[in-house]
């Protein structure tokens, strides 16, 4: 399994992407913002892509979006192929693009928003905190994309100031020792069932 910096080479497996993305999304029942393959190409194209592959074979993918003239850096589309699951990749992915974000946009805070318990516990295991929206980029275009997002109504009537997805921080001019955090699954997971209860009282 090789996980690497994606170039022109992997622009094939674009359509395959959004393919595997959407297919997820399906089975989650979670929402999620929608991507094309012109998309995807572009970001693997800039270099602002981290792709795994093994023996040929698409087995997972992830981008870097910029926001605020490059004061904000996402790590975004995290997709593991159903066929290469639970053997730890996405963990690996994270990490590459973590770092390929670290060493190409220095000065940047890299954050994400997700409603998947799983992708929490790896943001927090490479040293991402849990924080508010408000910490977050204001920059409209992003919170635009969360448009085809089956919960967007939800963003909109708290003001964009929370949702089902929890935003997770990881600032690199605040490095905390990643060993020393011990990872509370209970935690986490109580904060997503709280918010879910919550949006599900409103909405009966």
């Amino acid at each position: 399994m090789k996980v690497v910096i994606a170039n022109e080479s992997h622009v094939k497996y674009a359509q395959l992407i959004c393919d595997t993305i959407e297919e997820s999304a399906k089975v989650r029942g979670t929402g999620i913002a929608q991507r094309t393959p012109e998309y995807i190409t572009k970001k693997i194209v800039n270099g602002n892509a981290v792709i795994a592959i093994h023996d040929d074979q698409f087995a997972g993918f992830c981008y870097i979006e910029l926001w605020d003239n490059l004061k904000f850096v996402v790590n975004s589309g995290l997709i593991v192929h159903p066929d290469f699951r639970n053997q730890g990749l996405a963990k690996k992915i994270k990490q590459k693009i973590l770092e390929h974000s670290k060493e190409k946009y220095p000065e940047a805070k890299i954050f994400g928003i997700t409603t998947g318990l799983a992708v929490m516990k790896i943001n927090y295991e490479l040293g991402y905190q849990p924080v508010t929206f408000s910490e977050l980029t204001s920059d409209e275009a992003f919170w635009n994309g969360c448009q085809t997002c089956k919960n967007y109504d939800i963003l909109m009537r708290t003001n964009r100031k929370m949702c089902l997805c929890t935003g997770m921080l990881y600032d690199p001019k605040h490095e905390k020792n990643i060993k020393q955090h011990e990872y509370n699954s209970k935690v986490l997971s109580r904060l997503k069932k709280i918010k879910q209860a919550l949006f599900l009282k409103k909405n009966k």
